[in-house]
Formats: C-alpha cells, structure tokens, sequence
C-alpha cells in the first residue's frame, strides 16, 4: 500500500521517531509500534492484508468517524485512516493516516 500523512506530527512520529509538537508526544514504546505497524500496511498489497494480524483488529470506524478505518497500536492507542479507493477497485491500495488517537478519549 501506499501511505500518505495527512498530519505533519505523523510524518515525523514516523521518519524521526518523535516530534516537536508538545500536544503530540508519545512514550517510546507507542512510537516503536506505531513505525512498525505503518512499515507492515506499506507492505501490504492492500487492507485486506491487515486481515490476518488479528492483534491490529482492523476495522470499519461508526458514528462521528465513518469513513475511517483503524488498527490498533496497543490497547489504549490506534491509527486511523481513511481507504482511498482508486478506479474501480473494491480494495484500497492507498491509506491516508488521519491520527494516532487515544482510544478511549
């Protein structure tokens, strides 16, 4: 898949490991996983591929976040992004990661 940061705290979460906006902080670990959970959906051919890891719990987000999708960091944190369908295509090959949300917030 291809991935698109639509936040630059996201862009730089990912490419330097931390960022300079004091609103986005994260502990190491949340980092670590999120960078590892983003290199995986690159690999990915596309979403479906997020299927077989169980542990992300892909899903189809309801209420105020239709239209998003997420995987999960660890219990408390999640990706969101939104599946960009290209053509005709059924299966997205494009994410666009809207935000490493608190899930419980």
């Amino acid at each position: 898949m291809i991935v698109i940061f639509e936040k630059d705290y996201l862009r730089d979460l990912y490419e330097k490991g931390n960022t300079s906006d004091k609103k986005h902080r994260f502990q190491p670990p949340i980092v670590k996983k999120f960078i590892r959970i983003v290199d995986l959906m690159i690999e990915q051919n596309n979403v479906m591929g997020l299927v077989q890891y169980g542990g992300l719990h892909y899903e189809h987000l309801h209420g105020d976040k239709e239209g998003l999708s997420s995987v999960r960091v660890n219990n408390q944190y999640r990706i969101e992004f939104r599946e960009i369908i290209e053509g005709e295509k059924t299966i997205a090959e494009v994410v666009s990661i809207t935000d490493l949300s608190n899930h419980y917030s």
